[in-house]
């Protein structure tokens, strides 16, 4: 196994990971101190890393064994090889990350579950963006909403289709971006996981697609970088404004001005 190994963490090198997937990279993994590519063949990389072979090891398999059931509120989310677990849980929902983002396991995706559960959604319209494994729209689904996700991702828009179908909920996913569903608005709620500059630069559809009054939850917004989006949507217009942190991580909401 060839593995290219970058002095740092994933957040402090998060500009050089395109490059890496971009280069072929088949996984990424933050340990020691250094940002771990795995890669099937040597790759030409503008980088500050360095090459070394590893012995094969059943990655997904390790990875696998590390996850568990995680319960935020009355949801509890069970990765799909578990699906036997949990059976008592308020809201049970099995999700299958395949190559997607959002197990429930990482402090982004708990902040906005639980975000979501603040909420009376019987009923209301929410979009997901950034949908990754559709697990937001899936909670909101499962908590009354009419909910659906899109994605720009032609990978992970079949997994969070899957996943819908497999938790029996009508949950519509689009491959896509937010401006190729604007047309389809307004939504009483959007929940957004992605990261701040994106955020920034979505603002302005942001309050675009949603209703008058209507909540805006992002999350995937490192500290360092709040600023940027409580700028944002100062300049939109957005009102009632609240922050939560999980270590790092913030979550944000606030209210449409319309």
């Amino acid at each position: 196994m060839l593995v290219y190994r970058l002095p740092g963490t994933l957040t402090s090198r998060e500009a050089d990971l395109d490059t890496l997937w971009a280069a072929g990279a088949t996984g990424l993994e933050e340990r020691d101190g250094f940002v771990r590519a795995y890669f099937d063949d040597r790759a030409d990389l503008p980088l500050d890393g360095a090459w070394t072979e590893e012995a094969d090891r059943d990655w997904q398999a390790e990875w696998k064994k590390d996850l568990r059931p995680v319960q935020v509120g009355r949801v509890t989310v069970v990765p799909s090889w578990l699906a036997d677990e949990a059976q008592d849980a308020p809201i049970r929902l099995i999700v299958d990350p395949g190559m997607a983002f959002g197990t429930g396991h990482h402090a982004t995706t708990r902040l906005a579950i639980g975000a979501l559960q603040t909420l009376d959604l019987t009923g209301q319209r929410v979009l997901d963006v950034g949908a990754g494994t559709g697990l937001l729209a899936l909670v909101a689904a499962a908590l009354g909403a009419r909910a659906e996700g899109v994605d720009l991702d032609p990978i992970t828009v079949p997994i969070a289709r899957e996943n819908a179908d497999v938790n029996g909920l009508n949950v519509p996913f689009t491959e896509g971006t937010l401006t190729d569903v604007l047309d389809s608005g307004p939504w009483d709620v959007l929940v957004c996981n992605l990261y701040a500059e994106l955020h920034d630069a979505l603002m302005e559809e942001y309050a675009q697609a949603l209703v008058p009054g209507g909540p805006l939850i992002l999350t995937g917004i490192l500290t360092d970088k709040r600023a940027l989006v409580l700028a944002a949507l100062d300049r939109e217009g957005f009102t009632d404004v609240q922050v939560r942190e999980d270590g790092e991580w913030n979550l944000i909401t606030a209210r449409n001005a319309g």
